[in-house]
């Protein structure tokens, strides 16, 4: 199985479109979503081409291959529009014998973690930085933002495959990599 992992699209349609030819590029089998899909957020100056009504209308015909947790962004109104669940807190997928605790970062996080056994993964978005740190007990990753990276950080998502986590820019190319 092959993952493909995105956060943080706050509602681009510019880089929704990308985001998703990179999908059929990677010829992932799932889309794992770690929240803030529509709106853009307080704190966020709006991001390149936001349309929010085109994001639903690209997201959509791919409910079956999408999994979804919810960004602080994220309300029942968007919901309502979209097609698959978005509302869970976290989701829990495994990879070889290690568990991925997906979440988006603003309620787990480093700083309160979910219950991890000693080398499971939380995987979030939220901060909009690219990020794996090696901890006692558990091993925190972060995509990064699809649209509006933070710290000099690039557009991007994530591939998780035969336990490999690969980072990547919206052009394919690595950025950064991590092996179980």
């Amino acid at each position: 199985m092959k993952w493909f992992v995105a956060s943080d699209i706050h509602g681009s349609a510019y880089y929704c479109k990308l985001l998703l030819e990179c999908f059929e590029k990677e010829k992932a089998d799932k889309i794992l979503l770690l929240g803030d899909i529509l709106y853009h957020g307080p704190r966020n100056d709006l991001p390149k081409d936001y349309a929010p009504k085109e994001v639903i209308g690209m997201l959509n015909p791919l409910k079956d291959k999408i999994i979804c947790v919810r960004g602080n962004c994220d309300t029942e109104v968007d919901q309502m529009v979209l097609d698959f669940p978005i509302l869970a807190d976290y989701g829990i997928i495994s990879v070889k014998d290690k568990i991925i605790y997906a979440t988006h970062g603003h309620k787990f996080n480093p700083d309160n973690l979910p219950p991890l056994s000693d080398g499971d993964i939380l995987l979030c978005g939220h901060t909009h930085v690219p990020k794996c740190d090696v901890n006692e007990g558990y091993i925190y990753m972060n995509t990064g933002s699809v649209s509006i990276p933070k710290e000099n950080s690039h557009h991007g998502y994530m591939t998780i495959e035969d336990g490999e986590f690969l980072w990547k820019d919206l052009d394919g190319n690595v950025k950064n990599s991590f092996s179980l």
